[in-house]
């Protein structure tokens, strides 16, 4: 059996996409995520992460050693500067992610209806690269929005999308809490038990040291970002 990574985080390879939007940059969708927050440690090319928080947006270089994290409710756009933009991401909560814990920045008339944003963010098996590109044109106009509204000082801004998110994910809670529990729950409460046993003396888990390795996945998804090499233990 494969031991969770370290910590139980999440690790992808994000090669971002090149695909020009609205604006004359190329990049990834904008979102969230509720209770994750994200690191970028960046092995090629160069680029930004565009942000809105509450303090307003911001945008931070990307270049190659470049590591850059931020926290939930961080509603973030990746910029490819280069067209060659490759990123390792780790996620905390390893399996929240996957499990829908992102929200795009749909405009409020798709955001606010269950049935519109499912069948937004859903991409056609037929054709991926065409709706993951529509569906993330769509979120750069909900982020767009809500930049204008953050730069003529409408603090309500964020929290209008922050509230529209939590209720369009509110019934998955119970099923994220489970995940934690298993997870990054459970992998801190390992380590406190380990320092117990260390501290009595005990060597036993030290005993039961394994070495464990993940093949790159066998086909690159197309993700929120870009193209997504998701490592799953």
């Amino acid at each position: 059996m494969v031991s969770p990574l370290p910590g139980a985080v999440g690790i992808s390879g994000l090669r971002v996409y090149d695909w020009p939007t609205a604006d004359g940059l190329c990049g990834g969708s904008p979102h969230a995520h509720l209770t994750c927050a994200e690191a970028y440690v960046v092995v090629a090319g160069e680029g930004s992460v565009q942000t809105l928080t509450c303090d307003g947006f911001a945008e931070t270089p990307l270049t190659p050693g470049t590591v850059a994290w931020f926290t939930p409710g961080t509603v973030h756009r990746l910029v490819n500067g280069d067209g060659a933009l490759h990123i390792v991401v780790v996620m905390q909560n390893g399996g929240l992610p996957e499990a829908g814990d992102a929200v795009f920045t749909f405009p409020p008339e798709t955001l606010n209806d269950p049935a519109a944003y499912g069948r937004a963010a859903t991409l056609d098996p037929a054709a991926r690269a065409d709706t993951a590109r529509r569906r993330r044109d769509l979120a750069l106009e909900g982020f767009t929005a809500l930049r204008a509204r953050l730069d003529d000082g409408d603090p309500a801004a964020l929290h209008d999308f922050y509230r529209s998110a939590v209720s369009l994910k509110a019934h998955l809670f119970p099923e994220w809490e489970k995940r934690w529990q298993t997870g990054a729950f459970a992998e801190a409460l390992r380590t406190g038990a380990q320092l117990s046993r260390l501290g009595a003396g005990d060597i036993g888990h030290l005993t039961e040291a394994a070495v464990h390795r993940l093949e790159p996945p066998p086909e690159r998804a197309f993700g929120m970002c870009g193209r997504l090499d998701t490592y799953v233990p």
